[in-house]
This record gives structure tokens, C-alpha cells and sequence, in this order.
């Protein structure tokens, strides 16, 4: 406390009663704006929601529903719901089992695809299970599929279609206020822990359209499907149902990859247009809003719904797809269609065990015994150890001004390396775009590690094979000491995790 304020306390007391001077206090405490010396934000960054579906990365998708058994892949709405009919009752269950034992984190139903057929009884159209026929009549995907997710400690979200090729009310306000939103808002309440909704592109074209049959289309870029189907009160009012659920695709909250091949660019920023399909392999360097790519892929030959004499995709095929995607800096989505039974094929699960064991073999145990780097940032708790600790809430990080650095990571002893896997801190921004890897026996002497792969931007994940490509199982390099040089970077460098298989 210092003079001046102690002068004014013993004037206070002299002049006020002696109730009134009981009443007076003085704060002359200080609090700093920034007491560890945290990193501040390089923006955009993305949401609470946005961290969590990212730290998803790998998931299923299951299409299943009225072209199961049809055959088709788009129908156009005219089909009886009687057609629907499970041979045995749906097993969502054993769907989820299967993509959790391949290492996914969740699963995503297509509950109506473009034909509108909702594998729930709906209150919004008769065009749903309400009218199926077996085991198909009253069932419940939606609920199943959220119980199954519940019980095996999975994350669940569900596929609805913006566009309905039944309805004759499409193209409506009506639509819109009575099928649509409202469908959305009971796929919400099946349960508030969802973590994405998706919302397919297509938005109108031919269809029965309650006995139309004509062509119907509400625009042609993305504009018009943002206006049309009211995004902006259909992500507030998701968002109030189900906090954590991330409106991928016309929902604005995470975007399509730009292909369907399963691969995202080796320089891929989670930063992008809306509205702007042209570069989302890559993203858009310095863009404003955050929009992180998602990448869906089949696995199986012949479409995205089942079909006869399909054929599973091998596991190497299928590990390939996630180091282009999750090891890019994207998430996988792949597709695992349900058959005409309602459950998977045994050829679907098996495979799907054995692409598990291959990402366990391969990136399962990290070799990384302890790390050091040529700077850190002073003051708070910022230290390379954090890039080993397992805690995904603590960093490493560099004084600002400070953009290049190095982290040498010791293996303890000479291994066989062949993967080096790195993650930026993203609640503080997507920041580096140049790096490079090194790699030595003896810690003196270093050769520099090539790769298929460029090294430009990290973002939440990056995978590098060593001395090979994302294909198969890279040669890689017998080294005990490991280098990541970061050779440029927007702001100081803020690293999660660094990893070594």
C-alpha cells in the first residue's frame, strides 16, 4: 500500500461515521492480463465443438435404407415403404462394433437419403418406417444406433438429406417449417451428446416428388441451399438440442474434402471459403473462418449402399486412405453399407479387423523416450516435455518473434523408424507451414530424412512416412534421434504431440 493511499484511508476515517468506515475497503491487489505468457490466439481458431469432432478423426458411415433394396443409389421417391424389409431387426450394434474394432472413434447413419424415406416413424411424412414391411415395420435406426454408440463409448451422429425427392412440399417454406427443420430436431433428441449432422450437397433435381414428377431446383451454389434450407436457424436450434454437434457440409461447420477418393492435399489448411468447392483439398491459406475438412470414402467396389457381389476393399487400400486423410490434417469418414439382413457382411467386419491391426502394428506404440528443443517459451509451462506427456491439453511453444525452431526427440536406443506424427496446438490456430525431419544414430551426425510427402503444413494431425509413401509400409531409417526443424511458421510455433513409429 503505498503513501498517497494510506493519506487517503486516514482521511476517510476521520470524515466518515464509524459504521460507514467498517463498510470501506480498498482492492490494491494486481492481477496481470497474461500470467503464464500464453501464446495469444492467431486466428481464426476453431470451436469447443470443432476440437471435438476434430479429435474424432476416423469414423464410419452407413448408408442403409430404401436402396438397400432396390439396389439403387439415388431413388427418386416413388418407391413403396413396404419395399423396405429387413430379412432379420437392423443391428446398429454390431455395425459400431465392427468400425471400433478397425480404431474409429464413432459412426454416422444415414437415417433419409435423397428419396426421403426416414428410417424412423416420423411425425414430418408417411414415408417412413411407419409403412415398412418384416422386421423393417416401426423400427427405429435413430434409436438404435444412438443406444449401440451410448453402450460401446462411441460418438454418434446422423445423415439427413436437405433434399427430398418424395415430398411434394420441397422447394417450399412449407418444407422447410414442416418436414425438414422439424426432422432435424427429432433426430437431435435422440440424443444430446451427437457430435455431427450431415447434410449431403444435392439440392434438387428430378424426382416423384408426391406424384409431380418433375425436376425441382433451388439454385445452384451454395448460397441458395444456405438460404433455403435456413442454416442459420437450423445450426442455433441443433446447437440448443445437441451442443457438441458440428453441422458438416451446408451447415458451415466443417466441409467436404472436395473428392470422394479418400485423400485430403499434403498442404491442407483447416481454414477455407463456405461457399467456394474449388480448393477444399488444401483449404485456403489466411482465410477468415475456420473449416476443417472431412474426407469420405467407400469400402467396398460398388457404391455407397449395398449391393450384390460387392467386394471389400483390402486393408492396405484402406489404411492408405486414412494416412491420406487423418495423417493430412482431415478425418476419414468411410463407408461400411449395411445389407439386406441389416447388419454388415462377415467379409465388411472381418476386414475391418484386420485394418485395426494394421494401424496398431504400424502407429500403435511411440518409440519416443524423451525430447528437447533449441527454444522455448519463458515463463508458464511450455516445455518440449509436453510433446510427450500425453496430455492433450498442454504444449510447447517458442517466444513470439521466435518462428523457426528445432525438437530432437532420443529413442534410447537404435530402432527402425518409419512413421513421425505431429500435432499443432489448434485452440491457438493452424500455424506452421514449413517443416523439415532429420535423423541421426549418434546425435552428431544428421542426414536429412526424405519423404513422398511434402512438409509444409501440420494443422491437429500430420503423418509422415519416412523414406517411402503413404502406400504400404515405408523403408524408413535406423536411427535413435529424431529432428523436426520447424522452417516456417505464421506465429511462434504451439505443438501438442510428437510421435515416432
Amino acid at each position: 500500500m503505498n503513501r498517497n493511499t494510506r493519506l487517503l484511508l486516514a482521511l476517510s476515517a476521520a470524515l466518515l461515521p464509524t459504521a460507514m468506515w467498517a463498510q470501506l475497503t480498498v482492492d490494491d491487489s494486481q492481477t496481470l492480463p497474461n500470467p503464464t505468457n500464453a501464446p495469444a490466439p492467431l486466428h481464426p481458431v476453431p470451436s469447443e465443438r470443432q476440437i471435438a469432432w476434430n479429435e474424432t478423426e476416423f469414423y464410419a458411415f452407413f448408408h442403409y435404407g430404401m436402396n438397400t433394396y432396390t439396389g439403387k443409389e439415388w431413388g427418386d421417391g416413388s418407391e413403396s415403404e413396404s419395399t423396405f424389409a429387413p430379412t432379420k431387426t437392423p443391428n446398429p450394434e454390431q455395425w459400431l462394433a465392427a468400425a471400433k474394432a478397425a480404431g474409429m472413434k464413432g459412426g454416422i447413419a444415414v437415417v433419409k437419403h435423397h428419396d426421403g424415406f426416414c428410417l424412423w416413424p416420423t411425425a414430418t411424412t408417411t414415408h417412413s418406417t411407419k409403412n415398412a414391411s418384416g422386421y423393417g415395420k416401426d423400427v427405429n435406426i435413430p434409436q438404435l444406433f444412438a443406444t449401440a454408440a451410448q453402450k460401446l463409448n462411441m460418438k454418434y451422429g446422423f445423415y439427413v438429406s436437405p433434399w427430398d425427392r418424395n415430398s411434394g412440399l420441397y422447394s417450399t417454406q412449407e418444407y422447410i417449417d414442416q418436414v425438414f427443420i422439424p426432422q432435424c430436431e427429432e433426430l437431435a433428441g435422440y440424443g444430446s451428446d451427437q457430435f455431427e449432422m450431415w447434410f449431403d450437397g444435392a439440392n434438387g433435381g428430378n424426382g416423384y416428388y408426391g406424384g409431380k414428377k418433375t425436376t425441382i431446383s433451388i439454385g445452384s451454389d451454395y448460397m441458395d441451399r444456405v438460404l433455403y434450407y435456413d442454416v442459420a436457424n437450423l445450426r442455433d436450434r441443433i446447437h440448443q438440442l445437441a451442443p457438441n454437434c458440428v453441422m458438416w457440409g451446408v451447415g458451415g461447420e466443417a466441409r467436404w474434402i472436395g473428392n470422394e477418393d479418400g485423400w485430403a492435399g499434403e498442404t491442407n489448411w483447416s481454414t477455407d471459403s463456405r461457399n467456394d468447392e474449388n480448393n477444399n483439398e488444401e483449404g485456403t491459406e489466411d482465410y477468415w473462418l475456420w473449416n476443417p475438412g472431412e474426407s469420405d470414402a467407400m469400402a467396398t467396389d460398388r457404391g455407397w449402399f449395398w449391393h450384390e457381389g460387392e467386394h471389400v476393399k483390402s486393408a492396405e487400400q484402406l489404411f492408405t486412405y486414412y494416412m491420406q486423410t487423418v495423417g493430412r490434417n482431415a478425418t476419414l469418414i468411410l463407408n461400411l453399407p449395411p445389407d439386406r439382413t441389416g447388419e454388415l457382411p462377415e467379409a465388411t467386419v472381418s476386414r475391418m479387423t484386420e485394418l485395426g491391426n494394421l494401424l496398431k502394428e504400424r502407429l500403435g506404440t511411440d518409440l519416443s523416450q524423451s525430447v528437447e528443443a533449441s527454444a522455448t517459451r519463458n515463463g508458464g509451462s511450455f516445455d518440449a516435455k509436453n510433446l510427450i506427456d500425453g496430455n492433450k491439453d498442454t504444449y510447447w511453444a517458442t517466444d513470439d518473434g521466435t518462428t523457426t525452431a528445432s525438437i530432437t526427440i532420443d529413442l534410447g536406443s537404435t530402432r527402425q523408424v518409419h512413421y513421425v506424427m505431429l500435432q499443432e496446438y489448434i485452440r491457438l490456430g493452424q500455424r506452421v507451414n514449413g517443416f523439415s525431419i532429420e535423423y541421426s544414430t549418434d546425435g552428431n551426425r544428421w542426414q536429412n530424412a526424405s519423404s513422398q510427402e511434402q512438409m509444409t503444413t501440420i494443422g491437429y494431425k500430420r503423418i509422415i512416412p519416412l523414406n517411402g509413401s503413404v502406400s504400404g509400409l515405408p523403408t524408413g531409417y535406423e536411427a535413435r534421434y529424431i529432428r523436426v526443424n520447424i522452417t516456417n511458421s505464421k506465429a511462434c510455433p504451439v505443438l501438442n504431440r510428437v510421435a515416432v513409429f
